[in-house]
């Protein structure tokens, strides 16, 4: 991550779902505004239509059933053959439904970013958003992270705010989440390409950086404060 103009990083994607993050990297790829090459797709589920939007770019597209190795390690192993094999800097975990094992996160030591649909470290671990929308809060969001050895526990890079409304549905609240997680797993990439970012123990900064402002958010709005 050394200072520099941008560069074109390598990164490689692992899915187990849909892919519509997977989606989102590939389009801002393909229109200039991500200094990426994808090359190569993994996925745990051979039934992921992330496996066919990867196809229909192009993509190398690889199946590893993770029921088909005696443990996690040896599946995690054979992925890292691959990822080197496409010679891969920055792996990307979009919709990844494994928790990685030590030994790829000291391969790729924090150079494994990871999104989370929720403001970690709340509502860590599975449907952060419906556990978000039954507690009640009015903000909640989307953060890019770096992957430690717990669960969307590693040093976050960027961070999405989205308000709760009183007539949302945990439906509605998760689609606009996920508009969010398509405009910041890029930037979060792109940050990479860069050089930008700055790791200091669980603190991740960006090396430029202009202020977002003090206006803070209110919901609901305030009437007389």
């Amino acid at each position: 991550m050394s200072d520099g103009a941008p560069r074109k990083v390598d990164i490689g994607v692992l899915v187990s779902g849909s892919g519509s993050n997977l989606q989102s990297i590939i389009d801002n790829i393909e229109k200039g505004s991500l200094d990426a090459v994808l090359r190569v797709v993994i996925s745990n589920n051979g039934e992921a239509y992330a496996l066919e939007r990867a196809r229909k770019h192009g993509i190398p597209a690889v199946v590893l059933d993770h029921r088909d190795y005696p443990d996690r390690e040896a599946f995690d192993r054979a992925m890292i053959a691959i990822l080197k094999e496409h010679a891969v800097e920055l792996v990307i975990m979009a919709g990844f439904m494994r928790v990685l094992t030590p030994v790829f996160l000291r391969t790729f030591s924090m150079r494994v970013m990871n999104i989370h649909p929720a403001l970690v470290p709340s509502f860590q671990g599975l449907h952060g958003q419906e556990r978000a929308f039954d507690y009640g809060v009015k903000f909640t969001g989307c953060t890019v992270h770096f992957a430690d050895d717990g669960v969307d526990t590693g040093p976050v890079i960027i961070q999405a705010v989205v308000p709760v409304y009183d007539d949302d549905t945990a439906d509605t609240l998760s689609q606009r989440i996920l508009k969010e997680e398509h405009r910041i797993f890029p930037q979060a990439i792109q940050y990479y390409a860069e050089g930008n970012l700055e790791i200091t123990g669980r603190k991740v900064r960006l090396k430029q950086m202009a202020r977002i402002g003090e206006k803070a958010l209110h919901n609901p709005p305030l009437t007389r404060f």
